[in-house]
């Protein structure tokens, strides 16, 4: 499913750092936003999400966020402001010339999603997943775990969840300086905000997956929420067809 037809953007994030984004198909603009330690590679192109979506009539649109994939990947702290990868979103959506798009993303992709919903974005269709309430609300909820990763790579017993989290980071060759720093962009989005999200918002979550929180708790939030459940847990839900089916089902329902 990689062999899909892929073009590669080059924006300036906020601060001008090159962002890297790639672009499949024809049709309505569709913008993904990958998870922490992945890449629009990995997310959306490996497992034949974005085929799919290609197929169903969609351009997508898809960045790699900085300290990832093929975007600028500074050490320096001050390149990592908080809501950095929010900016970095906006400016993406004002370089491209996007007016009339749909708009979504995977567990930090989600988070940073929801930011820019805050922060005045207006995509007509919203997809937000693996990710419940407490991972918005709580936006560092998880960051000690990850800070142990990064700070302690090749400690880890194998099978470990640290093992396996330091595993995927060697698959999509993660620069653990910069993801360190990543840390520092994370906003909390308060609940009266999210709960004032207007756009119609599909939750799509892995059934073992409460790592961000409840999903369910997130879709009965928004106003125009639905929940859609897939099989597997936060690592493996992403890697299911049944992923890019549920976000195909929605956009084109």
């Amino acid at each position: 499913m990689t062999d899909l037809p892929i073009e590669r953007h080059d924006i300036k994030g906020f601060d001008g750092l090159p962002i890297a984004v790639h672009v499949a198909g024809k049709g309505r603009d569709l913008v993904l936003i990958h998870g922490y330690f992945s890449n629009a590679y990995t997310n959306w192109i490996r497992y034949g999400h974005a085929a799919k979506l290609v197929a169903a009539g969609f351009r997508l649109i898809m960045p790699d966020l900085r300290g990832h994939g093929e975007s600028g990947k500074p050490h320096d702290p001050a390149a990592y402001p908080a809501d950095a990868l929010t900016d970095d979103g906006l400016a993406l959506i004002e370089q491209m010339g996007l007016t009339d798009y749909d708009l979504g993303g995977y567990s930090l992709g989600a988070r940073t999603t929801v930011r820019m919903l805050a922060r005045g974005a207006t995509p007509r269709r919203v997809i937000l997943a693996g990710m419940g309430l407490r991972g918005l609300v709580q936006s560092l909820d998880n960051g000690g775990y990850y800070q142990n990763v990064l700070t302690n790579l090749g400690t880890f017993e194998r099978g470990t969840s640290q093992w396996m989290t330091e595993a995927f980071l060697k698959t999509t060759k993660g620069d653990p300086v910069a993801l360190l720093h990543i840390l520092n962009t994370f906003v909390d989005t308060p609940e009266a905000v999210i709960a004032g999200i207007a756009q119609p918002t599909k939750v799509i979550c892995g059934a073992d997956d409460q790592d961000n929180g409840v999903a369910q708790e997130l879709a009965d939030i928004l106003p125009h929420g639905s929940y859609t459940e897939i099989p597997g847990n936060h690592m493996n839900a992403v890697t299911r067809k049944e992923m890019g089916q549920a976000m195909a089902d929605f956009l084109t329902a």
